[in-house]
């Protein structure tokens, strides 16, 4: 049932978590079109061809690689550390507009050094955008920095040394919060980047991983065991196995569901029901992401609102009051509605 008035305005209050959205999907079309232009760098002629180039048209939706092609020209602007610190500002200002009151960005820093930014400046600049943003608007933030699964496990290590460096537990203001594996699932095993994992949980980064998006549950069971992770992002196929589902709920590994991109990226195929039902009727902790609000045409209000196309409003806040306990954010953990929380 589509959600009346009343509700969308009841939705649009609750301060919102979120814990799984990627800087290079989600910056603004128009400052990206912006900051094209500043750089002569424009691959079309007006703004409306640039953002068909961004956002994910209906006739391409349903395949994960046609969704993955959206984040080629973000890169061509993000390879300048005052751009970076830009696009992050906006992403968040935008995040806030819509009731985040917490937000992890995701964001793999070797793709962004390709015009002579060193791995350390490419965090920082991220680093930076968040901290300006903190001071504008109040909102907590944290960064969660990936390796890519096609760059493999030795660029991994690297990431995650790198990370620590930069974490937040070692700084006064925004650091570097949890550490992710993405890209091309198959060919590309969890078990793989046991070592990294290691490394950043002995660095006190918080663990999650892309899994189950593009493969089976085997990956998530993986991803749990070997490395050791206490959240997954998508883990849409892990409802195939329903000893899977008791073992996340068991241990209370939340799964950052993004509702619009799973079925963009034939995740999950339109028509069925999203996976986050199920994980809620199994008590599994859920938390309510964007991933791409750019190449998904998505925010916080659009997919709370999808979700209260099946849950009464109050229980889409507790959703959020109990994905709260899961942030990696230091002072977003520490206390909810008043009460410490173990670390």
């Amino acid at each position: 049932m589509t959600p009346d008035s009343d509700a969308l305005n009841a939705i649009a209050k609750i301060p919102k978590v979120e814990l799984h959205q990627h800087v290079d999907g989600s910056i603004p079309v128009t400052l990206t079109w912006e900051l094209m232009r500043e750089h002569g760098l424009n691959p079309v002629e007006s703004l409306e061809d640039m953002e068909r180039l961004l956002t994910l048209q209906p006739e391409e939706e349903g395949t994960l690689i046609r969704y993955l092609d959206k984040f080629h020209y973000p890169g061509w602007i993000t390879q300048f550390y005052e751009n970076i610190t830009r696009v992050v500002e906006t992403i968040v200002a935008e995040a806030v507009s819509h009731g985040v009151t917490a937000l992890e960005l995701r964001y793999s820093p070797v793709i962004h050094t390709f015009a002579g930014l060193t791995i350390r400046q490419a965090i920082s600049a991220v680093l930076s955008g968040l901290n300006h943003a903190k001071d504008r608007f109040g909102v907590e933030t944290g960064l969660i920095i990936i390796a890519m699964r096609h760059q493999g496990p030795h660029i991994a290590k690297i990431l995650a040394r790198q990370a620590i460096a930069e974490a937040q537990h070692l700084h006064s203001k925004a650091g570097v919060v949890g550490f992710d594996l993405a890209g091309a699932e198959r060919g590309n095993p969890p078990r793989l980047f046991t070592e990294a994992y290691a490394i950043a949980r002995a660095g006190g980064l918080g663990l999650t991983v892309h899994a189950g998006e593009d493969e089976g549950p085997e990956c998530i069971w993986q991803a749990v065991d070997e490395l050791g992770v206490t959240r997954i992002g998508h883990g849409c196929s892990a409802i195939r196995d329903p000893a899977l589902v008791k073992r996340l709920a068991e241990d209370r590994v939340l799964v950052e569901c993004c509702l619009t991109s799973n079925y963009h990226t034939g995740a999950v195929k339109k028509g069925q029901p999203h996976p986050i039902l199920t994980f809620l009727e199994a008590g599994v902790p859920v938390a309510i992401c964007t991933d791409n609000t750019t190449v998904s045409r998505t925010h916080q209000g659009r997919e709370n609102a999808l979700l209260a196309e099946h849950l009464p409003v109050a229980e889409i806040a507790a959703i959020h009051d109990r994905a709260r306990a899961h942030s990696f954010i230091r002072d977003v953990r520490t206390t909810v509605a008043g009460s410490p929380l173990p670390r």
